[in-house]
């Protein structure tokens, strides 16, 4: 189940319009980017081109090196101003002639051949490297990261702090940081491929390639979710990810509907929508008088109904309720909140959530008609975002009680609780496959998000593991967290995920 890296093999076909745009005024696609260029003296001339049905950019260079006081390769670029992530997937194609051939993400202070720049480099040989030159026409310098062969790149700009981030697909990343980088306000950020060859010419593949705008904000306002929103489906099998919908508020939490053809959100107003994958377009769901929904609302195992959590003051926060899924009148299932709704028993008689009683959260279960709640956890601390597995044998959730958020699960009456992760992640909403033999979850960094936190807008991974337990691989990169991924996002067939990923505009 683990995503391989086996798109990467395959040869660039099947463009059937090449679409780019060159530093010399053509005004042709260039997906994220709007110029490219050869930068330095060449022999051969280099290209990108970028396939907007997969995603993909393929870049081409020539040049003898980034190196000592001037640099020669191939560039496709953008203009950025502030703190922006850069991120991608990256493979060469072939085995190459120079195994110093370089590529990777890069940022410059202009397009001259010895500006001062930075850059995450993957070389040939293995070797990845943040490698920089802080002054025009100064030497280069570099700092070598621990991971060899790395396919997965990312490199922030923080202020003057310039954070390189590499990995091999599915492991964590290793960071690297050089702080007194100034570029200047306004940069050109890109992807480059170097021959480092007189002669040569290499090319790279890039894939799953995102530019991102952090939230700068107070910290004290981040949780009003004022970033724009990209909603992604992963394929699971190679990690494949593709933008279906993006807009520039808040969107949050999609889960598939039962047909496999609409997903369901929630928006930033507290309003419901069934998303069409068919025309890309979102459709309110009409629920009465409920309209302040937040981002825990669940499907029915059958498909029929949806259950939603919405705002009422008057009632201490969060309440559950249900209301069909085309949409109608809803039903009041809990009487007290907050109660955050995440799971559905398979066969429709229960509903389970986290709730607040008594100045601590524990999870409950309810019957789907109403009725009498029984508290399933007593521990000291948080235990949230209970989800059913599909056989109806355990109910998987996540809890502080260790130290740090970890997954655990329990028989559906509370009995047998224990412990499924072991790392120090803090590990959030475990979604359980539809054929029940694996799960996903968000993993926060320790150092971004205290254990009993889910804020948004951190460094984040989604990853898989055995439903059993085991070691998990990483299956997504991203900047996002409370809202990324809070409800069951598996495709009914199982290969697929959904979640949202943020960004401000650019």
């Amino acid at each position: 189940m683990k995503a391989n890296n086996l798109f990467f093999s395959l040869v660039w076909c099947g463009l059937l319009v090449v679409c780019y745009h060159t530093a010399t005024g053509q005004t042709n696609l260039l997906g994220l980017f709007t110029g490219q260029t050869d930068v330095g003296i060449q022999a051969k001339k280099g290209s990108a081109r970028y396939n907007p049905s997969t995603g993909q950019y393929l870049v081409t260079g020539s040049g003898t090196n980034i190196w000592g006081d001037h640099d020669a390769f191939h560039y496709v670029y953008r203009k950025m101003k502030g703190d922006f992530i850069l991120f991608a997937r990256v493979a060469f194609v072939g085995k190459g002639r120079e195994p110093h051939r370089k590529t990777g993400w890069m940022i410059r202070g202009s397009l001259q051949d010895n500006a001062p720049q930075i850059s995450v480099a993957e070389h040939g040989n293995g070797l990845t490297s943040l490698q920089f030159r802080k002054t025009k026409g100064g030497g280069t310098q570099q700092i070598q990261a621990t991971v060899p062969h790395a396919d997965v790149i990312e490199l922030e700009r923080k202020g003057d702090t310039i954070i390189m981030r590499a990995a091999q697909y599915g492991k964590p990343f290793i960071s690297r940081q050089v702080t007194g980088i100034d570029l200047g306000n306004e940069v050109y950020v890109g992807l480059f491929a170097c021959a480092n060859h007189p002669d040569g010419l290499e090319s790279v593949v890039f894939h799953n390639v995102r530019i991102t705008v952090p939230y700068t904000g107070s910290p004290d306002q981040i949780f009003q979710m004022k970033l724009g929103s990209r909603l992604e489906i992963l394929d699971v099998a190679t990690g494949n990810r593709n933008i279906v919908y993006q807009v520039p508020y808040s969107i949050q939490a999609p889960n598939w509907m039962k047909d496999g053809k609409s997903l369901l959100f929630n928006d930033n107003k507290g309003l419901m929508y069934r998303f069409s994958l068919a025309s890309r377009k979102p459709f309110l769901i009409r629920t009465g008088e409920v309209t302040h929904n937040n981002n825990d609302h669940v499907i029915s195992f059958d498909g029929t109904m949806i259950g939603l959590s919405s705002n009422v003051r008057a009632l201490g926060g969060s309440i559950i309720y249900t209301v069909p899924v085309a949409g109608g009148t809803p039903t009041q299932i809990t009487q007290k909140g907050p109660s955050y709704l995440h799971g559905w028993s398979p066969d429709g008689k229960y509903l389970v959530f986290c709730g607040e009683r008594d100045k601590e959260f524990d999870v409950y279960k309810i019957p789907s008609k109403g009725g009498k709640e029984v508290r399933l956890t007593r521990a000291t601390g948080l235990d949230d975002g209970p989800e059913y597995s599909p056989d109806g044998k355990y109910l998987y959730f996540n809890s502080v009680r260790s130290g740090t958020m970890q997954i655990w699960r329990m028989k559906p009456d509370g009995s047998d609780q224990e412990q499924i992760t072991h790392d120090h992640f803090n590990n959030w909403f475990a979604h359980i496959s539809p054929d029940g033999k694996w799960m996903v979850f968000l993993s926060f960094l320790p150092e971004e998000a205290a254990p009993d936190s889910h804020p948004p807008y951190k460094h984040v991974y989604i990853r898989i593991m055995r439903i059993n337990g085991g070691t998990p691989s990483v299956l997504a990169y991203l900047y996002g967290g409370q809202g990324s991924m809070n409800t069951p996002c598996w495709s009914p067939d199982g290969k697929k995920i959904a979640f949202i990923s943020n960004t401000g505009r650019y």
